[in-house]
């Protein structure tokens, strides 16, 4: 297979787009990619203050490389859950985005759960839900309020995240399955801001994991290989499985099933969506919640430290 630009080996071939590249010239060509992203959805505006959510994996890797090599300044956060089983997930994870932030004089944001709410996520999980469910609910919880805390109080007007095609494509085939209107209705490259929430975005909304998987290697970015070792099993893992199951004998269906859902959603399909709850500010930490009185991150922790506590 040779690249269609000059004719030389071919590092990737993407059948989806029926584009074969070299290494050069796909290096070129993703962030070019990434760019039309970020201007077809307007995603950034000239005087944003960007904040890129790091995870040590190979896709907010890839976006916050990319981010600089567009000449865009993002600073990134790391948040330790203190992910331990598997050979040190989250310590592993927190190396490796240090070593990348300092390679490339970039500024990293670290906040550590544990240090700063006084349990790790598989701790608090523990306490919290007795062994019932895995914990990816306290944890999806967590990573949300403290994005969304660090780049409203630190000035960034723009949190970006990793979140690739496949990503998007099964949590919309999820959502699908189940008419989760609300969640359907709120899914889109771009989640606008509101009163204490700053906006967000998607820039590999459009870019296949392979790709940006491609990217890391040809880059030669290191990066955290393994999952989660509690996503194992997990509702959205099986949904990937699917759909890249069906993407293997109609390649480009995942970024036709994804477009065709924001175009059906841009023409009106959400248009008498159901009302979203009213937010007001937690009286604890002064978070937008729809929860009365004391938001679910705050009731959730506050448990987990008393549990904690009875325990000590």
């Amino acid at each position: 297979m040779n690249c269609r630009q000059c004719g030389g080996r071919a590092a990737i071939n993407m059948r989806h787009h029926k584009l074969a590249l070299c290494a050069e010239h796909y290096l070129e060509w993703l962030p070019e990619q990434v760019a039309r992203a970020l201007e077809m959805y307007g995603m950034l505006l000239p005087d944003d203050h960007l904040l890129v959510a790091v995870s040590g994996g190979k896709d907010s890797l890839a976006l916050w490389d990319i981010f600089a090599r567009l000449g865009i300044e993002a600073d990134g956060l790391f948040i330790d859950l203190g992910i331990e089983e598997a050979a040190g997930y989250s310590s592993q994870s927190r190396q490796l985005a240090q070593r990348f932030a300092e390679s490339r004089h970039l500024r990293l944001r670290i906040v550590d759960v544990s240090a700063e709410l006084g349990a790790s996520i598989p701790e608090a999980a523990s306490l919290t839900l007795r062994g019932r469910h895995k914990p990816c609910s306290v944890c999806g919880l967590t990573k949300r309020h403290i994005m969304n805390r660090i780049a409203r109080d630190e000035g960034y007007s723009v949190l970006a995240t990793g979140h690739n095609l496949d990503d998007e494509a099964a949590v919309l085939f999820g959502n699908t399955l189940n008419w989760s209107a609300g969640y359907l209705a709120r899914q889109a490259p771009v989640l606008d801001s509101a009163p204490g929430l700053v906006r967000k975005i998607k820039p590999f909304c459009r870019t296949y994991e392979r790709e940006t998987a491609a990217y890391a290697v040809l880059r030669g970015i290191e990066y955290v290989y393994e999952e989660c070792p509690h996503a194992e099993g997990s509702t959205s893992l099986y949904h990937k499985d699917v759909l890249n199951r069906i993407e293997e004998d109609r390649p480009g269906m995942k970024l036709s099933f994804y477009l065709s859902f924001l175009k059906a959603r841009q023409e009106g399909l959400f248009s008498n969506p159901t009302a979203s709850p009213e937010l007001h500010p937690c009286s604890a930490c002064g978070q937008p919640t729809s929860a009365p009185g004391i938001c679910t991150f705050c009731r959730t922790w506050d448990q987990v430290r008393a549990r904690r506590a009875q325990t000590e």
